[in-house]
């Protein structure tokens, strides 16, 4: 079956109010709208025309809605979140862990007995959540540890009173140290720190850094007591074109900051944070996770196989993605496992054996794992994504 999704909007603090309106060709009603959610996952499941809920079709027969193939490879569970994402407001500096690391975590937050609904719980699941966020407009982010040599750059230039000791750190390659010094201070040392950075940014003359200077004027006038602000120092800034994306494997340390895109993860509620957030943070646990070997090019732009079809290489095993860049064409993808197409330029129809869902921007549908091919049809952009 190739039918409609009816997707929910998560209404998040950090959400912009007219992003999403804007791509779906909705009023805006003033509210910040972070988060469209295309899937199955338990907390805001799709809804199917039949007014089921993905989630329950796929409880009820995996095999029949995955495949078999992909239902014995993921336990039953769908194996991936297809999200359109509308950040008005830097999110959390974050990670997430490994299958492994997902998996003990689990298992001690079970044994602890912290329900999984608790604010403090760590690991919803034992599924780890790599994830790639694509651009569908200039896209602002800090993604993974920036060259060491470069950030002791960045320091040098700004020389804000206090930093002495982490920029003697950074030179000696000791980043581990410096970011878990930096993430486990209180509020009360942390703010003195903040304040001196951002006088030296407001002081600095030159014309370097000029990204890395805009992002750390916002974040220590919004977060004046908050340690996120001093691991921005660390990571990579960068700014996204259209289309252009950035894919976040287990350990990266990463914040998204500002714009639209559509983002895909396996299908797990697992987020470490350590700062730039009121929910919980456990430094600890999110430094046990985390990955620190410098990214130099954190950036992924998509590959052509063939016309009209590129794909975004990651070498996840829980998805895989590709854009169909239509001119009144059309394009059979073959493909088994489940398939989620989202439209979001134009209009795309997407049909499957026996019927055709019209997408415009912002609208998707779900192609079962027993459909087989899918063709898409018309003037517009979609992304398929899939069980790989």
């Amino acid at each position: 079956m190739v039918v409609p999704l009816q997707n929910t909007v998560r209404d998040y603090a950090w959400g912009s109010p007219t992003a999403l309106p804007e791509l779906l060709g909705v009023e805006p009603d003033g509210t910040p709208q972070a988060e469209l959610w295309m899937g199955a996952h338990e907390s805001a499941p799709s809804v199917l025309p039949s007014g089921d809920t993905l989630y329950d079709v796929v409880s009820a027969d995996p095999e029949a809605v995955l495949g078999a193939e992909t239902a014995e490879r993921f336990e039953g569970r769908f194996p991936f979140l297809a999200k359109l994402l509308a950040a008005g407001q830097p999110l959390s500096i974050q990670a997430h862990p490994s299958r492994e690391q997902a998996i003990d975590g689990y298992r001690r937050d079970e044994e602890a007995g912290i329900p999984r609904d608790a604010a403090d719980r760590n690991y919803k699941d034992a599924w780890p959540k790599p994830e790639i966020l694509i651009a569908l407009e200039p896209f602002d982010a800090l993604v993974g540890f920036r060259p060491l040599e470069r950030t002791v750059a960045l320091l040098d230039a700004l020389a804000p009173t206090g930093f002495g000791e982490l920029t003697d750190q950074l030179r000696n390659g000791k980043l581990r140290e410096a970011f878990t010094e930096f993430m486990s201070r209180d509020r009360d040392a942390i703010r003195p720190l903040v304040g001196a950075l951002g006088e030296a940014v407001a002081q600095y003359q030159g014309d370097a850094f000029a990204l890395e200077r805009e992002t750390l004027a916002k974040l220590c006038a919004d977060f004046p007591d908050d340690p996120g602000v001093l691991a921005a120092l660390l990571l990579n800034r960068v700014r996204l074109q259209r289309f252009d994306a950035v894919y976040l494997p287990a350990g990266n340390v990463h914040a998204y900051l500002r714009g639209l895109g559509f983002e895909v993860m396996a299908n797990s509620d697992n987020v470490l944070r350590g700062g730039l957030t009121s929910k919980h943070i456990d430094v600890p646990e999110l430094v046990s996770v985390v990955d620190f070997e410098p990214l130099a090019d954190p950036v992924l732009t998509a590959t052509a196989v063939g016309d009209d079809v590129l794909t975004y290489e990651t070498g996840c095993e829980y998805f895989a993605i590709h854009r169909v860049d239509l001119d009144s064409g059309e394009k059979t993808l073959d493909g088994e496992g489940p398939r989620i197409v989202c439209c979001v330029a134009g209009t795309v129809d997407a049909a499957g054996k026996d019927s055709v869902v019209t997408l415009s921007a912002g609208q998707s549908a779900f192609a079962s794992g027993t459909e087989g091919p899918c063709t898409l049809r018309g003037s517009g952009t979609a992304f398929v994504v899939s069980a790989r």
